[in-house]
Formats: structure tokens, C-alpha cells, sequence
């Protein structure tokens, strides 16, 4: 549906960007140190202060800052040495990005269903779709609540796989003790905009292994194949192409931005929480009518709050809550065309009914606005808008899900 408030400035954005007060002066000081020797490329004082805090913080063995979520996908798949002719299990509800890496190297994705309450990758489909060629599993924390990630460790142990998680979206989300990122061989952060923690465009590699060669290597296929982070350490006397590689490393700026940004976490998570439960208790009525329905956040896990989805009873009602909402310039938005029913996934031979419960919550889904930061005016009018939407029935229906 397209609204006409195209060229109009929303009264409440889908997403903000959080500033604290230091990204600013981090940013100045990676520009007043180029005069000193200082350096606006990869892997300077900022990217290392970025890497120790989340392997500090959230546990990892190695942290590799990247570009993006996308790039760290794409360095866990040839650290893992997908080739043509293997298959990966991936949610077909997510976002093109978990798919690429695998298509890059000739790879298959295979696509396995969602979990009805959870939105996440449904196991017992997951235990389907193994074959002899199945090299590894990617799941997918949405909206930063955790997959049972117990299962998918068993699943893969018993059939020798590998585990990337993207976690794209579950930054400072847990599974039981333990951070998302941290339980599979690698995990894949995003810092993009739309994220809990932004640097505009940025992500990181989380290696879960003690396994020197295994860190060796990402290193030097972030460097473009060279050993130079080697040679800058004294560890070589000369750098030189040693392996594939690409060009991975973020720029001193993002990593001073990001950085800022890492101190304002727990400041962030309470603003998001807060705005998050002002949105429960408003529409909690109508899930205890079985009107709407939200996403379940098992025991097992503990969520970042990185969005806010409500799922309706049909498309329709959904259709009519984003249009009502968005006249009234609130940017509310759905989530994914799942990928086995994208053009892109029907030209690699699945078909439209392949994930019937990836099909049924794609058309029902609808996003609110979610932001750290965001004004009490903003808030209220927001919660006063859904207060006119419960109050008036006629914007729903009563069919059963």
C-alpha cells in the first residue's frame, strides 16, 4: 500500500537514530589525530576499542568489526568453506542478506518455515529439510528474541553442521546466559540505522572459538587476502596476499561513532523498553480477546526490544491499521515478502506455499514505530492514536486466526 505522506515529514518516524553526547567528539578526535599519524581507513583505535568492548561485553572469543551485517554473513560463510553443491538452512522469513553469501558461492539455501508464535526458524521443519548435502544452519533472531538455540545445538551436533547466527537484529539479546551471537561457531552483528546501536552502516563478525588459525584467517580476509594486520603488529616483516579476502574493515569514523554509541547502551535499552511495554499495555486488550497477536518471547529468552510487530487476524486489518496510522503520520510499516516467495526465491525453483506460516504472518504484520529517545509528545500521541483505533471496532475484524 502506498500512502500519500510520501512528501510529508512524519509526526512519528518508524525509526531515529539515538545520539549521546560523545559521538561528535569521537569522531573530531579520529579527524585532529590524521595530523599525528592518525588514520581515516579500518582498523584503527576506535575499530580495536569497538571489537574489545563486544567481545568484552557480550563474550565472544574475537570480534571483527565489518561494514555491515551482510559482510560478516559473507566472512562466516567462507570461513566456514561453503562451496557449490552444499545446502544451508535458512528462515525464509528474513531479509535478503542471510540468503546472498550462500547464493556467492554457489551454495544452496534451503528454506525452512517460522515458528508461529515466535517468528522464528521452526526446528522440527529445520530436522525436514537435512540432507547429506546440508553444510550448516543460519538462524535468525527477529526482533532480537532468541531461537531455541538449545535444539539447533543439538540438531547440529548430531548432524555435524555449522551454526552461523545472524543476529542482526538481537545486539545485547540473550538466549537463557548468553548472549545471541556467542552460542553458534559465529555470529553476525548489525549496526545500521535501523538498529539498537548504529554507526549508519556497520557490522561485526563474533568468532566463538579459541582457534588462532580460525581468528588468523578472518583477519586476513578482511585485509583483502593480506597478512597485513600481521606485518602492523611485528608479527612478519612484510605483508603480502595470502588467502582470498575483500575489503571488510568499516572507517575510523563509524568505529568512533559506534563507539559512543556503546556507552549509551544500557541508556538506550531503557528507553526502548519503556516504549516498548507503553505499547503492550495499550493493546493488550485485544490480545486477551484473541483480536491481535504479538510475538511470544519464551522463557529461555531475554529480548532487546528491537521492534514492536503486531499481528492481525487477516491482511485486511492490517492494511487498515497501517493506512489509518500512517494518514495520521505515524510511520507504521510490515516486515519481509518471505524470500521462498520473492521473485528471487521462485526463480531458484521453491514455490509459494513452500512456508505457509512465513506466508501468513508476512501479510498480517505490521510494525510500530520503535526508537530510543523518542519524545513524550511523540509517545502520546502515538498511544493516543491506537487508544482511537481499539476504541473504534470498525477497524477490526473478528474471524479466527
Amino acid at each position: 500500500m502506498k500512502s500519500n505522506r510520501s512528501k510529508t515529514p512524519w509526526k512519528v518516524p518508524f525509526n531515529r537514530a539515538y545520539l549521546s553526547r560523545n559521538e561528535l567528539k569521537y569522531i573530531i578526535d579520529v579527524l585532529n589525530s590524521l595530523s599525528t599519524g592518525g588514520t581515516l581507513s579500518g582498523n584503527g583505535p576506535y575499530t580495536q576499542r569497538a571489537e574489545r568492548f563486544i567481545e568484552d561485553r557480550f563474550g565472544a572469543s574475537k570480534a571483527l568489526l565489518t561494514t555491515s551485517c551482510t559482510a560478516a554473513l559473507e566472512l562466516a560463510t567462507l570461513l566456514i568453506d561453503v562451496k557449490p553443491g552444499d545446502e544451508v538452512i535458512v528462515p525464509s522469513y528474513t531479509f535478503s542478506s542471510t540468503i546472498n553469501p550462500i547464493l556467492l558461492v554457489g551454495a544452496k539455501p534451503v528454506f525452512a518455515d517460522i515458528d508461529e508464535e515466535t517468528f522464528n526458524i521452526d526446528t522440527n521443519d529445520v530436522r525436514q529439510k537435512i540432507t547429506p548435502k546440508t553444510k550448516a544452519i543460519y538462524p535468525v533472531h527477529y526482533g532480537g528474541v532468541s531461537c531455541d538455540m538449545d535444539e539447533i545445538v543439538a540438531i547440529a551436533q548430531r548432524h555435524n553442521l555449522f551454526i552461523v547466527e545472524d543476529a542482526a537484529q538481537g545486539v545485547n539479546a540473550q538466549h537463557k546466559n548468553k548472549y545471541l551471537g556467542t552460542i553458534g561457531d559465529f555470529g553476525c552483528y548489525s549496526f545500521h540505522e535501523t538498529k539498537n546501536y548504529t554507526c549508519g552502516e556497520g557490522g561485526a563478525l563474533l568468532i566463538n572459538s579459541d582457534n588462532k588459525m580460525i581468528q588468523d584467517r578472518a583477519e586476513i580476509i578482511c585485509e583483502k587476502g593480506t597478512d597485513r594486520c600481521k606485518f602492523f603488529r611485528g608479527e612478519v616483516d612484510k605483508y603480502t596476499w595470502v588467502d582470498v579476502g575483500s575489503s571488510y574493515f568499516p572507517s575510523e569514523l563509524l568505529a568512533a561513532f559506534l563507539c559512543a554509541q556503546f556507552e549509551a547502551l544500557d541508556s538506550i535499552q531503557i528507553s526502548r523498553h519503556d516504549l516498548y511495554d507503553a505499547y503492550r499495555e495499550a493493546l493488550l486488550p485485544l490480545v486477551e480477546e484473541g483480536i491481535i497477536k504479538l510475538q511470544n518471547v519464551p522463557r529461555y529468552a531475554t529480548s532487546n526490544v528491537h521492534l514492536f510487530a503486531i499481528v492481525f487476524q487477516n491482511g485486511a486489518t492490517r492494511d487498515r491499521w497501517m493506512y489509518y496510522l500512517q494518514q495520521a503520520g505515524i510511520l507504521a510499516i510490515f516486515h519481509y515478502v518471505p524470500l521462498h516467495s520473492s521473485p528471487m526465491g521462485l526463480r531458484l525453483g521453491n514455490h509459494a506455499d513452500d512456508c505457509p506460516v512465513s506466508q501468513r504472518i508476512s501479510e498480517r504484520l505490521l510494525r510500530l514505530p520503535m526508537f530510543a529517545g523518542i519524545s513524550r509528545s511523540e509517545k502520546e500521541y502515538v498511544l493516543s492514536t491506537l487508544a482511537a483505533l481499539i476504541s473504534d471496532r470498525k477497524w477490526l475484524r473478528t474471524s479466527d486466526f
